[in-house]
């Protein structure tokens, strides 16, 4: 068990989240007074084009507990949780999203958690309000995401998680830049355990999520944890290759048997086209993989900060 008095560090990952900001600051603070803990709370502003950078400003004047970290520009929100854990001071952290899906009144369960002896304590989604027409396709690729894994990954979670001062540290010295949080949180092992909630709809606008974002989103995870598309590959090939045997001997058998059996067009043309769209598929599989590798390899800053809002205490 954990001792009682403990510092958290609360990190909020903004974008466009100007009117949601204030409401999640009078959240937060009931629920911290509760736990009757030292804290700060940190906002970051991942290149919001709203008002939130001057909405923050005003919570840092009246608030000495409040940090604002502002980038200068979107660099996604796992390098805002990146940018806001490099800072971060508590003995354990919480990540939630700017825009109140993440309800901050989730904080004791998970907390309480940590008091427990858990390392890494995450939030599972057992129902999302409002995406009711693409919940059952989130739900698949998380089922689908853990398949392919070569690590067990947590279904149904997000980012909405409060992490030990010591995971942190670890997450701190990995290299990647292309971050995907929810699996290195994974990877890393430790003591975890899931906190089951509701995801709430929206307060306030529409999700900057579309179609293709989410996309993605998913291959991101799946070529950062996974090697089964390549592996997938080989057994296409292998599958390709026999299949071609055997209508090798199939045709070889066919002109013994029937000399003047018809030959027409059309099976070359779909074969042509069966084996194109296999090449095209491994090349991009490759392309995957390569542009991953590129990426890293390129060693720019993951994230630039404009600036760092804070009060005196």
């Amino acid at each position: 068990m954990r001792r009682k008095n403990n510092f958290l560090s609360v990190i909020i990952a903004s974008y466009r989240d100007e009117l949601a900001i204030p409401i999640m600051y009078q959240r937060l603070k009931k629920i911290v007074k509760l736990l009757n803990v030292t804290y700060e709370i940190i906002f970051v502003n991942d290149g919001s084009p709203d008002n939130s950078e001057a909405v923050l400003s005003a919570l840092v004047r009246s608030d000495s507990q409040v940090i604002a970290i502002h980038h200068t520009r979107n660099f996604g929100s796992q390098m805002a949780f990146t940018s806001g854990m490099a800072i971060a001071k508590g003995d354990a952290v919480i990540l939630l999203d700017g825009d109140l899906q993440d309800p901050p009144e989730l904080i004791p369960q998970l907390y309480q958690r940590w008091l427990e002896g858990f390392e890494v304590v995450y939030g599972v989604r057992t129902e999302r309000r409002g995406v009711s027409l693409i919940q059952p396709l989130y739900k698949l690729f998380y089922r689908i995401f853990r398949l392919m894994s070569y690590i067990t990954i947590p279904l149904d979670s997000g980012d909405f998680s409060l992490i030990d001062k010591r995971v942190v540290l670890i997450l701190q010295k990995f290299p990647e830049r292309d971050r995907f949080l929810r699996g290195l949180r994974a990877w890393v092992g430790f003591k975890q355990v899931g906190v089951s909630y509701i995801r709430p709809d929206r307060f306030f606008g529409s999700s900057t999520n579309n179609w293709i974002k989410n996309f993605q989103w998913a291959t991101k995870g799946i070529f950062s944890f996974s090697f089964v598309p390549l592996q997938l590959m080989t057994l296409g090939s292998l599958a390709t290759f026999f299949l071609a045997i055997i209508g090798i001997i199939f045709q070889v058998i066919l002109r013994l048997i029937l000399p003047d059996a018809p030959a027409g067009i059309s099976t070359v043309i779909v074969v042509v086209l069966f084996l194109g769209s296999i090449q095209l598929l491994g090349l991009s599989i490759i392309g995957e993989y390569i542009a991953k590798i590129f990426e890293e390899t390129k060693q720019r800053p993951p994230y630039i900060v404009k600036k760092i809002d804070k009060r005196r205490r």
